[in-house]
């Protein structure tokens, strides 16, 4: 029998999946099972915007449009990346992808040869090592340390860059973690960048999602995105449009051209009713997306202080995304182990933080995209189970 392709068997998927599959199969035998494992928002989309989509469909926007994106769409965000992160790039710096993920394997794709090397966190988010085995590249794994509450830092990556480091890869807000890095820490990773003359890939998507006093930084505004830096970010989570598949990248333009025909290839366009939503996202009232970040608030502050009151767990204060990493070395088991025992013993799903990377180890991650009432019955779970491990 012929063998499928080496570029098939580097395809890894997500971790995560396999733990949905015994969640399903708990609920099918009558378990009742609190969701705290995917970061999918539990609010619906906002009605403007599904408003708009049908809007679209009703004036017959279902045919091929621009690979790079529509018009408006694209000036759209030319504007919000003016507001968000002081430049305004060109037009042929923009291109609407079909949601974030899709963007990470462009990237990859474009800016990396078999063999050659990037840099990606660990714990960082799973598809980026799937995406740069598929392309034949090595992923290295450089550390986000509990002791720097799993911020970048520099003195952590430039050891690990060698003379076959193509791209760099970070993520701010993060998840994991939830972590947010200064922008001194950002802009000393971005003279990195410059001094190995590496690309840098900033994944954007919780960009939104930034609690407290702080604001978002972006190391894009260091370069525009003229040179090395390629921004990515999406609809998904901030909107609550994970179903929907949006994204955006800002890359240097002769990068972004060669995105566009890679996604010109595998997808031809993004469709037009899908782009007329992620334009009255972006541009119609904003008091919708204010609600559910006050609201994804005070459940962290809720979950956070509820995991620091059971013995056992501590918990750093994530400051944006909708995750906690707690640390749960101290019980003597893996991640893994104390992710089944809150699941058979809690009825708690939640991650293993070894499935973000080695060093996710000792850790799990919470995703508070959940009612306050599902945090605090998940937490008196938890808090029980744990007496005993």
């Amino acid at each position: 029998m012929r063998e499928i392709s080496i570029n098939a068997r580097h395809i890894e998927g997500q971790p995560m999946f396999r733990l949905i599959d015994k969640v399903k199969r708990l609920e099918a035998q009558g378990r009742r099972i609190i969701h705290l494992e995917i970061g999918d928002p539990d609010f619906g989309t906002p009605k403007v915007i599904t408003e708009a989509a049908k809007k679209s469909l009703d004036a017959g926007e279902t045919h091929y449009g621009s690979s790079w994106g529509m018009t408006d769409f694209v000036e759209a965000i030319r504007q919000t990346t003016q507001r968000s992160r002081g430049f305004t790039p060109a037009t042929d710096q923009v291109l609407v992808t079909p949601g974030a993920n899709i963007a990470i394997f462009y990237a990859v794709f474009c800016l990396s040869n078999p063999g050659q090397e990037v840099l990606v966190p660990d714990p960082g988010f799973p598809t980026y090592l799937s995406a740069i085995r598929m392309c034949g590249a090595v992923p290295v794994p450089y550390p986000l340390r509990d002791r720097n509450a799993f911020r970048l830092r520099a003195e952590d990556i430039e050891p690990l860059i060698t003379d076959k480091t193509r791209l760099l890869i970070i993520n701010s807000p993060q998840n994991p973690t939830g972590a947010i890095t200064e922008p001194d820490a950002l802009k000393e990773i971005y003279e990195l960048a410059v001094k190995h003359d590496l690309y840098v890939y900033s994944d954007e998507i919780y960009a939104r999602m930034v609690y407290g006093d702080q604001d978002f930084f972006s190391i894009a505004g260091l370069d525009a995105c003229k040179e090395r830096v390629i921004l990515s970010n999406g609809f998904s989570k901030a909107f609550s449009m994970t179903g929907w598949r949006l994204g955006a990248v800002v890359a240097p333009p002769e990068v972004a051209e060669r995105m566009m025909l890679l996604l010109q290839t595998t997808s031809s366009c993004v469709s037009a009713f899908v782009q007329r939503a992620g334009l009255e996202a972006i541009t119609g009232d904003q008091q919708p997306v204010r609600e559910m970040m006050a609201e994804y608030k005070a459940r962290r502050d809720l979950l956070v202080n509820g995991l620091n009151a059971i013995p056992g767990i501590s918990c750093h204060l994530p400051g944006g995304a909708f995750y906690a990493f707690p640390n749960i070395s101290s019980f003597g088991m893996t991640s893994e182990a104390f992710a089944d025992a809150m699941l058979d013993k809690a009825g708690v799903a939640l991650l293993p933080g070894s499935n973000f990377g080695d060093q996710g180890e000792g850790f799990v991650r919470i995703c508070y995209a959940s009612s306050r009432e599902n945090i605090s019955a998940a937490l008196d779970s938890i808090a029980q189970a744990c007496k005993a491990l």
